[in-house]
């Protein structure tokens, strides 16, 4: 049991899919669903603050080096549009409820990590990122688990 859930501690942590993937595998494994989204938010969360504090440098380390460039390039980039989307649709006074709402959409690209990397970008603070990105985790794991087992219910599984 407790190595479902480091499964989906270490599941919750990986870019893109994060706890979008995590909290459906432990619906999948019939875990606790309460007890699931915390283990998930819990590691989804883990990485934020070296994200927030060094994602960026290692990046712009990186954009120009031979074999990781195109793809520390590629992140760059999705980081500085994700924080110009945000700011376009919030201003910088709504930007906390943006970044909330913008982690809490379960689409990839929209999760803990694209989240707080566009919050270094636009400089909003570790308090206030930590506080947005942690509810918007809240809200996207909700979501999932939802989905998961509402969808599992509408197929008689």
């Amino acid at each position: 049991m407790l190595k479902k859930y480091f499964m989906i501690f270490l599941v919750s942590m990986v870019p893109l899919i994060e706890l979008r993937a995590a909290v459906p595998m432990a619906v999948g494994m019939d875990l606790d669903y309460w007890t699931s989204l915390v283990v998930c938010v819990i590691g989804n969360m883990l990485p934020v603050p070296f994200i927030y504090f060094f994602a960026r440098k290692v990046l712009l380390w990186g954009r120009d080096k031979k074999f990781i460039g195109p793809f520390f390039t590629y992140c760059l980039e999705k980081g500085v549009h994700g924080s110009k989307r945000l700011t376009s649709k919030a201003g910088r006074e709504g930007l906390f409820v943006a970044l909330m709402l913008f982690v809490g959409i379960p689409l990839p690209g929209t999760g803990a990590w694209t989240g707080t990397l566009a919050a270094s970008f636009l400089d909003m603070g570790i308090k206030s990122t930590t506080a947005a990105v942690s509810l918007g985790v809240v809200i996207a794991g909700t979501i999932m688990g939802l989905a998961t087992k509402f969808g599992l219910h509408i197929f008689g599984l």
